[in-house]
Parts: C-alpha cells; sequence; structure tokens
C-alpha cells in the first residue's frame, strides 16, 4: 500500500479542480460566495484590502471573461439593490387612528376657514394628541386665480409706473430725473429734474 503525502494531495486536488466540470465548480463558487456573505454578517465592517489582495485581485479579474454589458448588468442590480434596501421602512412616527383620521377631515370640511393649527387646538380640547394635521385634512377647490394678462386689464386704470434716471451733462454735471406715468389715464407723464451741487 503506497501512503501519499499531504502535499500531492493538495496537488491532485488542485489539478482536479481545474479539470472539473462546471457543474462543480458553480457550487464552489456558491459556497464561497455563502462563506463571503456570512462573513459579511458577522462583521459589517468594510474590510481594509492590502497590497496583495489588490493584485491578487487584478490577476483573477484578467482570467475571468468580462465584458461591458456584464459590469453594466452587476452596476444595475448592485443600484437596485442599494435603493431597495434605502427604501424599506424603518419605522417612524405611529399611524393616526381611522376614526381620527376622520374626525379631522370632517372638522375641515364643516369648517374650510379653519388652518391646521385651528384644527390641532380643537382636537387638544377634545384631549387627542396628533401631531400630523395638514395630512389629513380635505383639499379644498379654490376657484382659479386670474392670469398676468387679465389683472393687467381688470387694474389698469390704477396702475402707474415710476422710474428714476441719472444723466450727465457735457459739464459732467449729474441731472436726477422721475418720469412717472400712468398705465391709460394721463396722456403725459409728470417728470422732474434736480442736478447736483458743485464741490
Amino acid at each position: 500500500m503506497m501512503l501519499v503525502s499531504d502535499d500531492s494531495t493538495a496537488q491532485i486536488a488542485f489539478w482536479h479542480s481545474l479539470w472539473a466540470v462546471p457543474v462543480q465548480r458553480t457550487a464552489e463558487i456558491l459556497i464561497l460566495r455563502h462563506q463571503i456573505n456570512v462573513l459579511r454578517r458577522k462583521s459589517p465592517k468594510k474590510t481594509a484590502l492590502n497590497n496583495v489582495d489588490r493584485l491578487l485581485f487584478v490577476w483573477l479579474s484578467r482570467l475571468v471573461p468580462t465584458t461591458l454589458d456584464t459590469v453594466i448588468r452587476w452596476h444595475r442590480l448592485g443600484f437596485r439593490a442599494y435603493w431597495r434596501l434605502r427604501s424599506t421602512p424603518r419605522g417612524g412616527r405611529p399611524q393616526t387612528p381611522l376614526d381620527i383620521r376622520q374626525l379631522i377631515r370632517e372638522m375641515s370640511l364643516a369648517n374650510p376657514l379653519w388652518g391646521a393649527p385651528r384644527i390641532h387646538g380643537e382636537l387638544l380640547k377634545l384631549g387627542i394628541d396628533v401631531t400630523t394635521i395638514a395630512k389629513y385634512m380635505a383639499k379644498h377647490r379654490r376657484p382659479p386665480s386670474q392670469g398676468w394678462k387679465t389683472f393687467l386689464h381688470n387694474h389698469a386704470d390704477g396702475i402707474s409706473s415710476m422710474d428714476l434716471f441719472v444723466v450727465p451733462t457735457l459739464s459732467f454735471r449729474l441731472l436726477y430725473g422721475l418720469l412717472i406715468s400712468a398705465a391709460r389715464s394721463a396722456p403725459d407723464p409728470v417728470a422732474g429734474s434736480q442736478h447736483t451741487s458743485d464741490r
């Protein structure tokens, strides 16, 4: 009977792993990935890589055939997983009971001029302490506001414009001018000017 040393066993295992069927390699990769995930769960801190680890990963990345589509697909999967994790609710403010939400809505419909602070005060008088009021109030439909063109047309008689300007003269004196004109009614603008004193 021939005894096999540990070194030769390791070499045989290494050569066998190179020529193993793809299913076995895939299973081994899945087992290794699972081990990495278990280790990550135990130590959530990011592990620091040294230069030897980086060189090994660079060398291995040359052996693994990856295309640009593969890298983009991995990036998209990672992006989705990140935002899926970020968007899961982690608790927060407790939800307001349904009967109180209905009471807030009824109060806002019955009193359309009341805002959230007034309804909150009335609920406090009843002994109900709620922090979110405006979210549960009924939305009142307001009439559409007039546009700028309609506003100018409706209020043209009461609108006037005013401008202050400076005019330098040939003798380097400054004249200050004020021009006031009405939009419709006054045909002639009112104007005034004043010059500066010499220093």
